[in-house]
């Protein structure tokens, strides 16, 4: 911008501000020149006329017009032009419109307790902008403001207030999106902040609010003091959830999957999904089905599934199984409506739609909130757009100071990040929430993004039934107890307006309480479950056990056909050297010119997978090419960077590849990807960390879902994940995938642990994973320096006539007769073993690799010592501390067959509190101290020892 146009700017009887309004006339003009008054439209024809084209000009050249038109004014004593004084009460109207846009949600009525008053905000006084009484009759253009083209500034104001400042705080401003923030701000506008609702409409309302009342007055009537967490304050959550779930299904949703923790669960049960009060109550009263072989779960953790019937359609509603970790249940609601979409090839999420229900405190609180948002529209994670609602109780558990749970204003500001639209509701007024529920779900079909609803209510009893919640909010509870009920304020509502009468009131309680008397579904339009062509059948998988055996070979000629695939590069695709190096060591390898590596073996697995119609989902932090640049799935052409992947050549009609290079995460990522694997068994599901440590920060994922979730709720998973873990002397945070973690979780046969030595053991445990009907979490212990051992090879032939062994017998020529030791062990530390044994020739020492710890193989196991029947030393070696590790986890399984407990012994490292050392000199000694101790007690390295000064004091 020029300085003579600066100058201009500042010489004009407007500022900036107002240029931005002449701007905006302009606009409008080149729009609708009627819309404006003569006066206006004059000027601009008039300058356009003026100029030789004719054509509409920039901005710039119409505001300097005005600057010189405005002095000339001055200058001949205010003869001719536009007045002034008009621009600049003109430019006051329109930015106190734009006040009331972007902050009105602070002045608007929110808290149904009205415990604090909205602040008087300067920005929303006419005062403010020099807009004084004398203003009030005059006419302004209303210029974007949705309704007349003028108005009296009077009516300008109650319009904004009426739309901007009752019961609905717009938060909107903050999208930059334009397409969105216009459609947003008709939306809000047209309608002034409420929506055209039926009779039939408010009676609808009326009879959820009985129903959500109706069903926790019972539960507390009839089960006192028990937990149940109650709606109660925040009943208006129902007819919301139900008018997504009917508008939603005439718009063309078919599927919707809830997540949300304990608070008002149950209502949803039974008022959203359908769930028949009677099997609740026998929850309530302890029984459980003698049938089932798992732990259960408390009533308020529990999932459903049913099939509403809407305007549009059936529509099949999921309620997530959720443990008390409140949050977590978002990107597992998320994972699993990915799936739901994939088989459906609904790319842009128009069928599937997933909700998420929050705690106030906790939306603010928890980490994986911010997570989940954040994957939102990431490639590898969008579903379309989720509907947020949060259930604002204004308090968390005890904590009644917003600045105590929270550095914003809002609990919902997380969601900024996103520019999701906010929309802030007083629960009280139903008809409120509904409009806003309605806003969003056309919001999200439209844009295909995230959009919140703050639903701002209370919470009538404590944070559970047993709590007494005035001991800490005397205030607030003083003030509840005198606070109507949602439903009883909604009742007066449309008894004033003539939609109801008392009798009609009345009635409807009543026969929801005989209802629930008789213990049958008070939804009047579930359906039970009904299916459809989408719906998983996991009976089959139900059946296999984890016991059974499985071919996993391949023909000779599948062989050549998927290693093909996986080596052909089209000649337009231009390789870095080191990948095309690995390119064209695999074509070796298909050969049998050289011995298989991990990378090989690994993709012809998946080549495999899909050319048999499962799926293959692989996620991780840099799993595309492999955190240790060994896995090359994706190629990435040097002179364009475009992308090629050769396994998607193989995929068949339903198969499909997938790798995705995902976020920095891991709690929200692992449970994503957990959620997805629990929705469709048809698809090999894969988390990599980048190192095996990194499965710290998504510890609640493993402990709440993946380990305990069949247990618990009859949920199977088939997810696997690849945790590199091996001692290379990289230090206390790479070292360790925390193995003993996830021993400590195995029980009931609830997940498979995998230590694979070589690259066949890994091919053949991921088709075992898939072509085996079982769906179990596969937890492997990926290796990391292995990849490129020299003996951590196999030959091509492994592919066509081998299997998954779960133990792997000594290979080298040691006569089991003559064998005074055995050495179990699992992972990286048996190479060093091996090549230590090669070099001192010891030849009275077996080596036997344990490839899978959990379920123990015990029947190989035994095999084993029977084989090495004189054996008296029985040794279990490892890399990890004696307090980590596998040691203490299968100590017990190693020692009941022996004859003499007192025959095993330990060799590894000492008890230690880090995983490993951070001095690679450290590392050395520890590591060779390891060793020596496990090979120590044969006669013949005792002597070598004695010999070379190696000799322990």
């Amino acid at each position: 911008m020029s300085d003579s146009y600066e100058q201009q700017i500042q010489s004009s009887p407007f500022s900036g501000g107002n240029a931005a309004y002449l701007e905006d006339l302009y606009e409008q003009y080149l729009e609708d020149p009627d819309s404006l008054p003569d006066e206006w439209r004059g000027f601009f024809q008039g300058f356009q006329s003026s100029q030789e084209s004719g054509a509409d000009v920039a901005h710039g050249p119409i505001i300097e017009e005005f600057a010189r038109r405005s002095r000339d004014k001055r200058a001949s004593g205010g003869q001719g032009g536009i007045d002034p004084s008009l621009i600049e009460k003109q430019a006051a109207v329109m930015r106190l419109i734009e006040a009331y846009r972007g902050r009105g949600h602070m002045a608007a009525h929110l808290d149904p307790l009205e415990l604090n008053e909205p602040p008087e905000l300067d920005e929303l006084s006419p005062g403010y902008w020099g807009l004084g009484d004398a203003d009030m009759d005059t006419e302004f253009s209303t210029m974007t403001l949705m309704g007349p083209d003028f108005m009296k500034l009077r009516d300008i104001i109650a319009m904004l207030k009426r739309t901007y400042t009752r019961k609905i705080g717009f938060e909107y401003m903050h999208v930059t999106n334009g397409d969105e923030r216009q459609w947003l701000k008709e939306k809000i506008e047209s309608t002034q902040g409420s929506s055209s609702l039926t009779k039939d409409d408010k009676r609808f309302i009326l009879d959820q609010l009985t129903a959500a009342e109706g069903m926790e007055k019972y539960l507390h009537s009839r089960y006192v003091g028990q937990k149940r967490f109650s709606l109660e304050g925040g009943e208006s959550m129902i007819p919301l959830l139900n008018d997504l779930v009917y508008q939603g299904g005439a718009a063309g949703i078919e599927e919707m999957v809830i997540g949300m923790a304990h608070r008002g669960r149950l209502n949803v049960l039974i008022n959203v999904l359908g769930k028949k009060p009677a099997d609740l109550f026998s929850e309530f009263e302890g029984n459980y089905d003698v049938r089932l072989d798992h732990s259960g779960d408390v009533k308020y953790h529990l999932g459903f599934s049913s099939d509403i019937k809407t305007p549009g359609g059936n529509v099949h509603l999921a309620l997530a199984f959720n443990p008390s970790h409140l949050e977590i249940v978002n990107p597992v609601v998320e994972g699993s409506v990915r799936a739901r979409e994939d088989r459906r090839g609904d790319a842009k999420g128009e069928k599937v739609m997933p909700i998420l229900i929050h705690g106030d405190a906790a939306f603010a609180g928890q980490g994986v909130v911010m997570e989940t948002l954040q994957m939102s529209q990431a490639r590898g994670f969008y579903t379309g757009g989720t509907v947020h609602v949060v259930c604002n109780n204004q308090v968390g558990f005890t904590t009644s100071r917003p600045e105590d749970a929270r550095s914003t204003p809002y609990c919902t500001d997380i969601a900024k990040m996103l520019e999701a639209p906010i929309l802030h509701c007083n629960g009280d007024d139903a008809d409120a929430v509904i409009h806003c529920a309605r806003i969003a779900l056309e919001y999200r079909k439209k844009f295909n993004k995230d959009v919140v609803i703050d639903l701002v209510c209370y919470r009538r009893h404590g944070h559970n039934e047993a709590d007494e919640p005035s001991a800490t909010q005397p205030v607030m509870y003083k003030k509840i107890k005198q606070h109507k009920t949602t439903r009883a304020l909604y009742a007066e509502q449309l008894l004033e307006e003539g939609i109801i009468d008392k009798e009609h009131a009345q009635k409807i309680q009543d026969e929801y309480r005989k209802g629930l008397d008789e213990g049958e579904t008070r939804h009047k339009d579930h359906l039970g479950m009904i299916g459809n062509e989408y719906t998983v059948d996991w009976s089959k998988y139900t059946k296999a056990s984890i016991e059974d055996s499985v071919d996993t070979s391949l023909k000779k000629k599948d062989v050549e056909k998927f290693g093909k695939a996986i080596t052909e590069i089209p000649d337009d695709v231009k390789l870095h050297n080191r990948v095309q190096k690995i390119i064209d060591s695999r074509k070796k390898m298909l050969a049998d010119e050289m011995p298989m590596d991990w990378g090989f073996a690994e993709t012809m697995a998946y080549a495999s997978l899909l050319q048999e119609d499962f799926s293959v989902r692989l996620v991780g932090q840099d799993s595309g090419r492999g955190t240790f640049f060994h896995r090359h799935a994706v190629l990435h052409n040097q002179e364009d960077a475009s992308t090629y992947i050769p396994l998607t050549t193989l995929e068949k009609e339903r198969s499909r590849f997938t790798v995705i290079d995902s976020l920095l995460s891991e709690e929200a990522v692992l449970g994503f990807e957990y959620g997805y694997s629990t929705a469709d068994p048809q698809v090999m599901v894969i988390w990599e960390a980048q190192f095996g440590d990194f499965t710290n920060g998504a510890q609640v994922v493993i402990d709440q879902f993946i380990s305990s979730g069949e247990a618990k709720w009859g949920r199977l998973c088939g997810l696997t994940m690849f945790l590199p873990h091996g001692y290379e002397g990289q230090g206390p945070e790479h070292s360790s995938a925390r193995l003993e973690r996830f021993l400590q979780l195995c029980a009931q046969h609830n997940m498979q642990v995998c230590v694979p030595t070589t690259p066949a053991q890994m091919f053949h445990m991921i088709r075992r994973q898939m072509v085996r009907p079982l769906r179990k979490p596969l937890i492997v212990m990926t290796p990391k320096s292995l990849l490129r051992h020299k003996l951590s090879v196999s030959p091509l032939s492994d592919l066509t006539d081998g299997h998954f062994h779960r133990i792997i017998p000594e290979i080298d020529d040691i006569d089991p007769k003559k064998a005074t030791s055995v050495i179990f062990c699992s992972g990286k530390v048996y190479y060093d073993l091996l090549e230590q044994r090669r070099k001192d020739e010891i030849d009275d020492v077996a080596i036997v690799r344990v490839e899978q710890l959990y379920p123990f193989p015990e029947k190989e196991y035994e095999e084993q010592l029977k084989k090495y029947s004189n054996a008296k030393d029985i040794v279990w070696c490892q890399e990890e501390p004696m307090n980590q590790g596998a040691w203490y986890q299968i100590r017990h399984r190693l020692q009941a067959p022996l004859k003499d407990p007192n025959s095993l012994r330990y060799a590894g490292r000492e008890h230690a509190a880090s995983t490993a050392a951070g001095y690679f000199k450290m590392h050395v000694a520890e590591q060779t101290a390891l060793i020596e101790d496990a090979l120590g007690n044969s006669k013949q390295y005792s002597s070598n020892r004695k010999k070379t000064g190696t000799e322990k004091a």
